[in-house]
């Protein structure tokens, strides 16, 4: 890890722990998760939020009062929308995605959930997602979310990233080590 995305996650984990405790004492772990992936969304879909967080070029203030008005907006959790005041203040905006990585993995983990990072080829069905989570379940005992990508590169199969295992069963890493192989022989 790099240091400058060390000290994000650093930075993060330290407000994450502490917006996730405040949550939990106030029961609203439920509220806090939906308002997690609703900013997640926010931040993937707004190029100007993804500005906001990362420009220098907006003041203190400027940064405090978008933050606060995207969390009246959003209806955010006082705890979240508090924690993202805070962090406006104190200029730590730029670390907000590691933020919320670390406020989903504590929720997750609350809860006795994982998510699974699957890449397909082709755009996985219902049935097929369904199934493969119960299958992913039933190893892990717990429960799986999956979070799903398509990459019309790997030709045919997917790749399956739970926790720090990954299961790569696509046909490109099965034809580049037929590659491989080849290679050695020749």
């Amino acid at each position: 890890m790099s240091e400058p995305a060390s000290i994000s996650a650093s930075i993060a984990g330290r407000y994450a722990t502490a917006i996730f405790d405040l949550a939990q004492e106030a029961g609203g772990l439920d509220a806090l998760s939906s308002d997690v992936d609703a900013l997640r969304d926010a931040l993937n879909s707004s190029s100007d939020l993804r500005d906001l967080i990362a420009s220098p070029i907006y003041t203190r203030a400027q940064q405090e009062a978008a933050i606060a008005a995207l969390g009246a907006k959003m209806s955010l959790s006082a705890p979240l929308a508090n924690g993202l005041k805070l962090m406006a203040q104190k200029r730590r905006l730029f670390a907000l995605p590691q933020l919320l990585k670390g406020l989903a993995d504590a929720i997750a983990e609350a809860k006795g959930e994982m998510t699974a990072d699957v890449t397909s080829a082709t755009e996985l069905s219902e049935a097929q997602a369904g199934k493969l989570a119960a299958t992913l379940a039933k190893q892990t005992g717990k429960t799986v979310k999956l979070n799903v990508a398509v990459d019309e590169s790997l030709i045919g199969g997917m790749i399956v990233k739970l926790g720090s295992r990954m299961i790569d069963s696509s046909v490109k890493a099965k034809l580049a080590s037929l590659q491989n192989a080849m290679k050695e022989v020749g």
